[in-house]
C-alpha cells in the first residue's frame, strides 16, 4: 500500500498554523517541562539499574515500530515448535526506574501518558528513561518482562508465562521496511513467522467476533522545505496488523492471568446496542455499501477501503460502535462484566508502559501472579485510582488529536474560500442551533439545516449548510476557513 500525503497550500499563513498549533497546548492546558526533581530521580534510577537474574541476551529480538519512534516499548522473538509455535514478546521494564511514591510517580500519574501535539511529543517520563535506558533500543542491554506464549498449529495459545529477564535486541525495523521485505521475500524469518502467526490470530479474532476500525493514520508533521505543516494519511500496511496482534494476544492473555488471580484491572467496552447498530445499517445503505447484518460488524468493516471516500465516511460512521470503553478495576471480587467487545474477549493494557500509565500496573500484577508473588501493596492500592486518571488522560488525548487535525485541515483550505468541490455527505441535514456540527471543530453562526460533509482532495470533513441526504455526493462552496478558531463550513450548492 502506498502512502497517500496531503500537502496544504498553506505559505501564506504558515506562520498563522504554527502559531495556533503551539497555542494549544496553553488551550489545553497540556504537561510542560518535566519537573527538576522527577527528572534526577529518573537519573538516580537510571543509574542504579541492575539487570535481572534471567539473561536472554543471546535471544534475537527485534523491535517493529514507525521508522521515527524511540520510545521503544516492545521487541518479539518466534520460532517454530512441532507444529507449533513460542512466541517471545519483551516489554519494557518501566517499573523498575519509578520508585512507588516518589516524584516520577507523582509526575506520570499527573500525565497519565505521551501526548503527541503536532509540535513535538510531551513524554510520560523523562527522556532518560522513554527514549533511552528504558526503551528497547538495538544492541542495548535492557531488563524487560519476557511474555512466553507457547502456540498450536492454530496459533491459539496454550501456556502463557511472564518474568523479568535481561534483553538485548539486535535490530531496529521500520513497518515500512518489514514490509518491503516481507513483499519481495528477503524477510528473515521472525518476519516470516510473524506473518505466518498474524494471520491466524487475524482469523481467530474473526472467530470470536472481534471487530477492528482500520481507519488510515494521520499523522501532522512539518515539512522539511520549512512551508508549515502537512498531514500525511495512509492505510495501515499488513505487517502492522500482525504485530498488533501480537499485543492484543498479550493483553488478553494478561486480562485472564488477573481474572484467574481475581486482582487487575481490565480495559472492557459493551457491545454496541441496537439503536447504534440500526443507525450504522441504515448510513451503510446511504452510502453505497449496505451491511445486510448476516456477518458480524466485525467482518463488515474488514471489506471496507478506507481509499474510496464513500467507504471511508462508513468507517467515520462506525465510530459510533466503539463507544463507552472504560477501565473495570478489581481485588477479590471478578467484575459482571468483563469483555471488550471490540477484541471479544476479556483485555487488558499492557504492553505500552513507556507511553501509557496504567500498563506499569498491569506488568507488576501479572509477573506477580504467574511466578507465585505476593503483588506489591503500592500497585493493589493505586487500582481504584487508576480509571479516573486514564479517562481524564484519554479525554484530553482526544481532544488534542481533534483540535490539531482541525487547525490544520483549516490551513489545507484557507486560501480556497469560494472555490467549489465535490463532497460525500457522511451525515444529512438536521435543524442548527448555531454551534458546529463537526466533534468540536470551532463554532458557528450559521442558521437553518446542515450535515456533515467529506471532500476528498485535500481530505478534510465539515459542517455544510443546506438540507441534504447522508450518502449523496453533493456540489459545495467554501465560505469559511479560520485556522485561528478551526472553524471550516461550506454551502450546498443547487
Amino acid at each position: 500500500m502506498s502512502h497517500h500525503r496531503i500537502a496544504p497550500n498553506v505559505d501564506d499563513s504558515s506562520d498563522q498554523l504554527a502559531a495556533a498549533l503551539a497555542a494549544l497546548r496553553t488551550e489545553l492546558e497540556l504537561p510542560g517541562e518535566y519537573p527538576a526533581d522527577a527528572v534526577e530521580e529518573a537519573q538516580q534510577a537510571v543509574d542504579a539499574l541492575e539487570l535481572p537474574e534471567q539473561d536472554l541476551r543471546d535471544i534475537a529480538f527485534v523491535t517493529i515500530d514507525p521508522a521515527t519512534s524511540t520510545d521503544l516499548d516492545q521487541a518479539l522473538f518466534i520460532d517454530r515448535t512441532g507444529n507449533g509455535y513460542t512466541v517471545l514478546y519483551a516489554i519494557a521494564d518501566v517499573p523498575s526506574f519509578v520508585a512507588p511514591g516518589g516524584a516520577l510517580d507523582a509526575e506520570t500519574r499527573q500525565r497519565g501518558q505521551t501526548f503527541y501535539a503536532p509540535d513535538g511529543r510531551i513524554p510520560l517520563h523523562p527522556e532518560v528513561i522513554s527514549e533511552n535506558a528504558g526503551s528497547l533500543l538495538a544492541n542495548q542491554d535492557c531488563s524487560a518482562f519476557v511474555w512466553r506464549f507457547d502456540l498450536d498449529a492454530k496459533a491459539e495459545v496454550q501456556t502463557v508465562t511472564v518474568a523479568r529477564a535481561a534483553v538485548r535486541s539486535r535490530a531496529k525495523l521500520s513497518y515500512k521496511g518489514a514490509q518491503q521485505q516481507l513483499d519481495d521475500g528477503t524477510a528473515p524469518p521472525v518476519l516470516q513467522l510473524l506473518k505466518e502467526v498474524g494471520l491466524k490470530r487475524v482469523e481467530l479474532e474473526r472467530q470470536r467476533g472481534g471487530a477492528s476500525l482500520n481507519m488510515p493514520e494521520q499523522e501532522i508533521v512539518q515539512a522539511t522545505d520549512g512551508g508549515g505543516y502537512r498531514i500525511v494519511a495512509a492505510p495501515s500496511l499488513p505487517v502492522e496488523d500482525w504485530n498488533a496482534q501480537i499485543s492484543l494476544m498479550t493483553g488478553m492473555a494478561a486480562a485472564q492471568m488477573m481474572l484467574d488471580g481475581k486482582v487487575g484491572i481490565l480495559r472492557t467496552m459493551p457491545a454496541p446496542d441496537d439503536r447504534s447498530l440500526l443507525h450504522f445499517k441504515r448510513q451503510t445503505s446511504a452510502l453505497g455499501k449496505p451491511w445486510d447484518g448476516q456477518v458480524s460488524y466485525g467482518e463488515y468493516l474488514r471489506t471496507l477501503d478506507a481509499s474510496d471516500p464513500k467507504q471511508l465516511a462508513i468507517l467515520h460512521s462506525a465510530g459510533m460502535l466503539f463507544r463507552g470503553a472504560g477501565y473495570t478495576p478489581f481485588d477479590g471480587e471478578v467484575p459482571a462484566e468483563v469483555i471488550q467487545a471490540a477484541i471479544g474477549a476479556p483485555y487488558a493494557h499492557t504492553t505500552a508502559p513507556l507511553r501509557r500509565l496504567i500498563d506499569r500496573f498491569v506488568l507488576v500484577i501479572c509477573e506477580a501472579l504467574s511466578n507465585d508473588h505476593d503483588i506489591p501493596q503500592w500497585a493493589r492500592e493505586a487500582l481504584p485510582s487508576l480509571p479516573e486518571i486514564m479517562a481524564s488522560s484519554d479525554q484530553l488525548a482526544g481532544r488534542l488529536e481533534r483540535a490539531a487535525l482541525d487547525t490544520v485541515e483549516a490551513a489545507l483550505v484557507a486560501n480556497h474560500i469560494g472555490q467549489e468541490f465535490d463532497a460525500v455527505v457522511i451525515s444529512g441535514s438536521k435543524p442548527s442551533n448555531g454551534s458546529s456540527s463537526k466533534n468540536g471543530n470551532g463554532s458557528s453562526n450559521g442558521n437553518g439545516p446542515f450535515g456533515v460533509i467529506q471532500i476528498a482532495d485535500p481530505a478534510v470533513t465539515a459542517r455544510c449548510d443546506g438540507e441534504m441526504e447522508s450518502g449523496t455526493t453533493v456540489r459545495v462552496r467554501l465560505l469559511k476557513a479560520d485556522i485561528a478558531s478551526r472553524e471550516i463550513r461550506f454551502e450546498l450548492l443547487p
